[in-house]
């Protein structure tokens, strides 16, 4: 089972970050010294993945443009000894295939991922959600595609949350546990009440699916009120025997779809970074002493190389 194809669903307003995003997209928010959507380019590259169909809508050309060359800036660069400042971005302009799709309106995931049918064959591919960054030894994607081709199905990323915060996700209800990460889905409800929640193994930004999701939305747009869910159309092909796998993704797991959650991306990334990570670590090491810059003003004026 070859999986070479991703879709990004990135058309949303992003409006939690407000009034950042009234002209720079969402997946544009800079985490160290990459926008966010580039994670998951290079998430997907480690996966082995090059075909990429981007849904997105107005004001998202600062995507394109980004996941493009610019020759005026590599030449500028190349003058001045400095290619190399560009070279993650150049060796993604070389290695994959980019396919951008307008999603007019935003009438849900489902519907984001229904306009890339006529792109996907008789053959599985793969959904990212640029709000979930996952740093790990192993990328996120590689592992679903592991379980995919091992079980012959599709499979969706689940991470175990607080009972409370169930309501914010789609969750999984069990039908088998074949390993300490790997489930059988037996169905899945969307935002459930923390009383009746089935598990607290929530549905996160990750995902291999079948072709057949296609036809299961399909069958439930007539009948789908305001927006096409995604785990709605994975329930519906479910219902014709189709199995459904959910893997608990080994690694660190950021939401950034808010900004404490990109806050706190931006930490954990910088605390991995081997550069930055001595200064950040100092810096918070120190935030609750006498050498903090909160009492010691000549610390706000350190400059580094």
């Amino acid at each position: 089972m070859d999986i070479t194809k991703a879709i990004i669903p990135a058309a949303g307003l992003g409006t939690r970050f407000l009034p950042y995003t009234k002209a720079i997209p969402k997946e544009m928010l800079p985490l160290l010294n990459k926008p966010a959507i580039q994670y998951i380019i290079e998430e997907c590259l480690a996966s082995n993945v090059k075909d990429f169909f981007l849904i997105t809508s107005r004001n998202k050309q600062a995507i394109a443009n980004h996941l493009d060359s610019d020759p005026g800036l590599e030449h500028s660069l190349q003058e001045h000894g400095k290619l190399d400042l560009l070279s993650s971005i150049s060796r993604i302009v070389r290695a994959a295939q980019f396919t951008y799709i307008r999603q007019s309106e935003t009438l849900g995931l489902g519907h984001a991922i229904w306009l890339a049918r006529h792109s996907i064959g008789k053959e599985y591919f793969s959904v990212l959600l640029p709000d979930d960054i996952i740093s790990g030894k192993m990328a996120g994607l590689a592992q679903l595609m592991r379980i995919a081709q091992q079980e012959k199905a599709s499979v969706v990323a689940v991470q175990e949350v607080p009972h409370d915060l169930v309501s914010n996700y789609g969750v999984i209800s069990i039908k088998k546990q074949i390993t300490p990460n790997l489930f059988q889905v037996g169905h899945l409800v969307e935002k459930p009440d923390p009383k009746n929640t089935p598990s607290n193994l929530a549905i996160i930004g990750r995902y291999v699916l079948s072709h057949k999701i296609f036809q299961a939305l399909d069958e439930i747009s007539g009948y789908a009120t305001n927006e096409l869910q995604l785990t709605d159309g994975i329930t519906q092909m479910m219902k014709h025997n189709e199995k459904v796998f959910a893997y608990k993704i080994q690694g660190v797991r950021y939401d950034i779809g808010n900004p404490i959650g990109w806050l706190k991306a931006s930490i954990g990334l910088a605390l991995q970074n081997t550069e930055y990570g001595p200064h950040i670590k100092k810096y918070l090491d120190e935030l609750n002493t006498p050498q903090s810059f909160l009492y010691d003003n000549n610390k706000n004026i350190t400059h580094y190389e």
